[in-house]
């Protein structure tokens, strides 16, 4: 059975979303905030979050669970239809739904989503001279078959390439999905980090195969 962390303050829109998840064979793990959500996402498949919410909104908390966890699905189930909104929650997001919706289509996204990151998780990803195994978040180097150990920012930014596999990442798109900030320019903090992650993941430092610098631009990982 899979289950679902289902985060929504509104008790109406919470008790018939709950009703429907379970009747379609859903667990669900109903929370009216924020709190506790890191804990409980260790535990389940999917997230499925509003983003009003009292306390910390529905993006800082989305944005936390995927630095947690970059292989955790989230939807967004939102009443705010703005472009800006949708193109900010799909920064991190996996999918958006705006509200009045059908219980249908959700149980449809969500199965769609479930579908995608399971397929994902059963394969590895080879990354130049290392192994990616999504299930373990584990990483192995392939020459020396030691697993490699990231600190946890150097993590943060490993998952945020892996789930922006093959794009190029501006430094500001990295800053603002990794610490959450905006990224003021001639800040070397990003560039520190990546130096110490190619010293552990590439064969050849000086020459890296995995994150490619992009002049003038950022950086891309291909998968």
């Amino acid at each position: 059975m899979n289950r679902v962390l289902y985060i929504e303050d509104n008790e109406e829109i919470g008790k018939w979303v709950e009703q429907e998840l379970i009747r379609t064979g859903y667990e669900v793990c109903w929370l009216t905030s924020g709190e506790g959500a890191i804990d409980k996402a260790e535990k389940v498949d999917i997230v499925v979050l509003d983003v009003m919410l009292p306390g910390l909104d529905g993006f800082s908390i989305g944005k936390r669970l995927k630095k947690m966890d970059a292989t955790i699905p989230i939807l967004i189930l939102s009443a705010r239809t703005a472009l800006e909104d949708k193109i900010e929650g799909l920064e991190f997001a996996d999918d958006y739904v705006t509200k009045p919706f059908h219980p249908e289509e959700l149980i449809a996204r969500i199965e769609v989503l479930l579908r995608r990151f399971k397929k994902h998780e059963q394969k590895t990803i080879h990354l130049g001279n290392v192994t990616f195994y999504p299930i373990e978040s584990r990483i192995e180097r392939r020459d020396t078959k030691e697993e490699v150990l990231l600190t946890g920012k150097q993590h943060q930014i490993f998952s945020y390439f892996i789930q922006h596999l093959n794009q190029i990442l501006t430094k500001e798109q990295l800053y603002e999905g990794v610490w959450g900030e905006s990224y003021i320019e001639g800040d070397k903090t990003l560039m520190v980090h990546i130096r110490y992650l190619r010293e552990k993941l590439e064969k050849d430092p000086a020459n890296p195969e995995i994150i490619e610098t992009i002049r003038g631009v950022g950086y891309r990982v291909r998968g």
